[in-house]
């Protein structure tokens, strides 16, 4: 899209298109389908086709891929957790599937350690499930997640971010997968942005888990996207609890808002079989390229430190990370992610989300240019 036409369509109607420097952040839009992927939604348009026998077909290639018995599309990787809690709670009961999110006679605990308490540990009581946090702040015990195990428990939940460094005080998934199934515990695991290196793509179910998320918007498939992976009987009790099962097998269960059509789930196997096969040497060459325009634009500015986040794992490799000296550029952190706002075009960034004083840029969501557009805003604000 040329300059003249960008967010031409959103400003016909007046609302405001913005430069995306965030990431894929969902209140932005997350994701920008890629040529393959629009192509095989195309495709799709041609015939229609009866969505359960497309789930499994397409579930079928995906697992095939990945090399895991069995996946399952969704709208998202939330409705994945959701679909997946639920299906840990009520089983292929159709009764109890009905009877959702009340739990009444069904187990509806899902135990998570208090230092993985995450902002999207949500989804998992949308079903109706309870969340009991193991341990505390300081850490989790093997002996504390086997004594809070009970009739009750209806899974074990393990938040997988490999971008951050281990944390030695919470158990690890190994210990978490042998403690919950010895005691005849299914293990989930968010895995959401967990797609690169490829080896960590599906791997934790490689490693005994009973069920994982992805979301498939960091493929370049649509936005509202995700994929459950897991054993065959738990991604097929989640095909019960889903849309189609709602549609298909006539049962009422809580997954009937969460429906995805036949060109998001063409779309999806399109961008896994794209993600598997793509050059990332060159994929991550570009991202680094797109940081250091923006990091260029900020060196030798007084009060102004920046510097190359280094990780490429996951789905945002690079980026820049920047941290200010109020009494000489008489800004903070805040003001800087207001100005950048304000400007025309308005540049969204965020302060950086583990709390540290420090704004991080994303370049996932730059097209070509906005990278030196953003590093050149930031600097007539920083130089006053």
């Amino acid at each position: 899209m040329t300059t003249q036409e960008w967010g031409s369509i959103y400003k016909e109607m007046g609302a405001t298109p913005v430069v995306n420097a965030t990431g894929s952040v969902t209140f932005l839009g997350g994701s920008t389908p890629n040529a393959e992927v629009k192509a095989a939604m195309d495709a799709a348009d041609s015939a229609f086709i009866p969505l359960i026998h497309l789930e499994q077909v397409a579930g079928d290639r995906i697992a095939e891929i990945l090399g895991v018995p069995a996946a399952y599309v969704t709208s998202g990787a939330g409705s994945a957790l959701t679909l997946a809690t639920a299906a840990f709670m009520a089983g292929r009961d159709e009764k109890k599937i009905e009877q959702l999110p009340d739990t009444t006679g069904m187990p509806n605990e899902i135990l998570i350690q208090k230092r993985q308490r995450y902002w999207y540990d949500r989804c998992l009581e949308m079903a109706g499930a309870k969340l009991v946090d193991i341990g505390d702040e300081n850490g989790t015990t093997a002996d504390q997640l086997r004594a809070a195990i009970s009739e009750k428990t209806a899974a074990v939940h393990w938040n997988a971010y490999e971008q951050l460094p281990v944390d030695p005080s919470i158990l690890t998934l190994e210990e978490t997968i042998e403690i919950a199934h010895a005691a005849g515990k299914p293990v989930s695991v968010d895995a959401a942005g967990q797609i690169f290196p490829l080896e960590n793509f599906g791997k934790y179910i490689k490693m005994g888990a009973d069920f994982q998320c992805i979301a498939a918007k960091y493929m370049g498939a649509p936005h509202s996207t995700g994929f459950a992976l897991g054993t065959k009987e738990v991604i097929e009790t989640i095909s019960r609890h889903s849309f189609v099962g709602y549609e298909t097998h006539r049962i009422r269960g809580i997954g009937r808002p969460q429906k995805i059509d036949r060109q998001e789930i063409m779309g999806v196997v399109a961008a896994v079989q794209r993600w598997m096969t793509l050059n990332h040497e060159d994929r991550l060459a570009e991202f680094e390229s797109k940081s250091q325009e923006i990091l260029r634009r900020l060196q030798g500015i007084p009060g102004v430190t920046a510097w190359l986040n280094p990780n490429i794992m996951g789905h945002m490799p690079y980026g820049v990370f920047l941290t200010l000296d109020f009494d000489a550029v008489g800004l903070t952190i805040d003001d800087l992610v207001q100005k950048l706002k304000d400007g025309n075009p308005s540049v969204w960034t965020r302060r950086a989300l583990d709390g540290a004083d420090r704004l991080d840029i994303h370049v996932f969501g730059l097209v070509d240019g906005e990278a030196e557009l953003v590093g050149d805003a930031m600097a007539a604000i920083l130089k006053g």
